[in-house]
């Protein structure tokens, strides 16, 4: 009975709707924060989006500082850079505004802003998140413009060590944004083809949570209901990028993955980590792309989850329950063709040459301790093979 003895937490202050980027001057205002640091990625700091939000900001009289010096995959040291502006220019909190990485990106900062030791003592391992000064912190509101992470309702940062090649996961409880913005008309320039990754990074994150051997039956509910919004939103989110109702669920979508996994990920992230770190590549695409190879080796310990799964999603087919799995796949690969999701790693210009390395970090990411089947490193590199060759067998 061991395994029932866990700790359950659920997210924070979320405000929902199309519009409500309209009310960030009273979040500030909620939050003591007069002068924030707004964290952005350099593409949206160039749009009008952007000044649109900040308007009533500025006409609340707060002055906002912008910095927006971070890559798609953010590293240690656009962290110390963010900080040492916030420093500064005396910022009193943090918003982070935009996908998962600017969102990443600003809790991380938000986090360091008083601290004396170096951003790695804090990663989630053991205890080290005991070594936080938790005074030493600035609030956060978290404004996602992507459907796909869900970073803005975590507890964690996945920061890139440029120095060891490894994405690094900084966890602190007080790390969760304390008020989150979730406004689908934010999302409604999104490209699709950044539509369709960051919708496929919500289904991994829902999926993964879905069928991990942890226990937390809260998280697996939210999660098939997570993955109910997005069998009925993404593909029209896709196609038709201006339905404000269809990316509004898929915000919600998103934010539920990102809930549920605290019932632990997956070989999926255990693998899209890795390849992010080495190859700098999307991570939303990299799961997406990892996503029918990683089930089918999990297959043996998923056929009743999968189930389940085929039964609550209505997909098409005789013997829902007893062929769950293959309804289920047959799900995900039309869902990957629809999206125009490549099939392969070597179509986005990842090769096997770090096979062996790839299915070493694998096995070390934390979380693979979650899958369903303990896969070793050879495991893991055969996965990535697969991967790279278009091999599926079910």
């Amino acid at each position: 009975m061991d395994k029932y003895r866990v700790n359950w937490n659920f997210p924070t202050n979320i405000w929902v709707g199309p519009g409500r980027i309209s009310d960030l001057a009273k979040a500030c205002s909620d939050l003591n924060m007069q002068h924030p640091l707004l964290v952005t990625d350099p593409g949206i700091a160039g749009i009008p989006l952007l000044q649109r939000a900040l308007a009533p900001c500025k006409e609340y009289g707060l002055k906002v500082e912008i910095f927006s010096s971070i890559k798609g995959n953010p590293n240690g040291e656009n962290i110390d850079c963010g900080v040492e502006l916030l420093r500064v220019k005396n910022c009193d909190g943090v918003i982070a505004f935009g996908g998962g990485s600017a969102i990443d990106a600003g809790k991380a900062i938000a986090l360091m802003a008083g601290q004396h030791r170096p951003i790695w003592d804090f990663e989630d391992i053991g205890d080290n998140y005991k070594r936080v000064d938790p005074n030493g912190m600035v609030p956060v509101i978290a404004v996602p413009t992507t459907a796909g992470t869900g970073s803005e309702v975590g507890r964690v940062a996945v920061i890139t060590d440029d120095a060891a090649q490894i994405k690094r996961l900084i966890f602190h409880p007080n790390i969760l944004p304390n008020i989150v913005i979730l406004d689908a008309e934010l999302t409604l320039e999104l490209p699709p083809e950044v539509t369709a990754a960051t919708g496929m990074d919500a289904l991994s994150h829902n999926l993964e949570s879905y069928y991990s051997r942890m226990y937390h039956p809260m998280a697996e509910g939210i999660a098939l209901q997570g993955m109910r919004l997005i069998k009925n939103y993404l593909p029209r989110a896709y196609m038709i990028g201006t339905e404000l109702k269809s990316r509004q669920q898929m915000l919600v979508a998103s934010c539920m993955g990102a809930t549920a996994f605290q019932r632990g990920l997956g070989a999926i992230h255990a693998l899209a980590h890795p390849l992010g770190a080495l190859y700098d590549k999307h991570h939303g695409l990299l799961n997406a792309i990892l996503m029918p190879y990683v089930l089918v080796a999990n297959r043996p310990a998923i056929e009743i989850p999968m189930g389940q799964l085929a039964l609550s999603l209505q997909l098409s087919g005789k013997d829902r329950f007893e062929n769950g799995f293959d309804a289920v796949y047959d799900w995900v690969i039309g869902l990957r063709k629809q999206l125009g999701i490549p099939h392969t790693l070597e179509e986005i210009g990842i090769g096997t040459d770090d096979a062996d390395k790839v299915g070493r970090m694998a096995a070390d990411d934390p979380s693979a301790a979650s899958n369903p089947m303990s896969f070793n490193a050879v495991e893991y590199r055969d996965i990535f093979l697969r991967a790279c060759q278009g091999a599926v067998t079910l």
